[in-house]
């Protein structure tokens, strides 16, 4: 898995190259490199945090106009990924500050099973349902859940994207796969591990 492997590789050796370039003041080919490297990564995210694709486009290019202004005071003290994020999520903090119009968690899961149990789950339904269910999930299990099973994240870069403890993220994935078992077995569809490829 691509995730797993990268993860392997010591933060500060991965970006060990940007910052060099950032600590000898070639700032615009240290970014050339960190948009090549990151780019993808941080509209991602936006996309987990905002579940707005245009929304999220937006975000995404504020914050590189962000970082881009914040290089030449990047110091290496966090690693250079963990900076990149954290520019990030605070963007899409302040745009989900501003979008007062969300609508409510408990509404929102009624709206899914309104749509959902009236009809039976058929093979070519199964995929759209249970990304139905995930989305209806509170922020904190969705978020987690949306990164690790369908980016393909390993715990480690979840934890870090997210600002989280590796143990919590654990935490947060067997609480939301046991949310989700919950709903699929009100369904008749009972083990959610069978959806999301998980072993037992």
């Amino acid at each position: 898995m691509a995730a797993m492997q990268s993860a392997a590789v010591p933060v500060a050796a991965r970006d060990s190259d940007i910052h060099t370039l950032v600590q000898s003041g070639a700032h615009a080919a240290a970014f050339a490199q960190l948009l090549e490297r990151y780019q993808g990564k941080v509209y991602r995210l936006c996309c987990v945090l905002l579940r707005d694709s245009a929304q999220a486009e937006d975000a995404a290019q504020e914050s590189l106009v962000r970082i881009w202004r914040a290089l030449p005071g990047y110091d290496g003290r966090a690693s250079l990924s963990s900076w990149i994020f954290t520019i990030t999520r605070n963007r899409c903090l302040t745009a989900i500050e501003r979008r007062r119009d969300e609508v409510a968690l408990d509404e929102e899961i009624q709206e899914v099973e309104e749509r959902t149990q009236t009809r039976d789950a058929e093979p070519d339904d199964t995929h759209e349902l249970l990304r139905e269910l995930v989305g209806a999930l509170p922020e904190r299990y969705r978020r987690v859940l949306t990164l690790f099973y369908y980016e393909d994240r390993s715990v480690s870069e979840v934890a870090e994207m997210l600002a989280m403890p590796e143990g919590t993220v654990k935490t947060t994935l067997f609480r939301a796969r046991a949310l989700l078992a919950e709903q699929l077995k009100r369904r008749g569809l009972h083990d959610a591990r069978l959806w999301l490829g998980v072993s037992s």
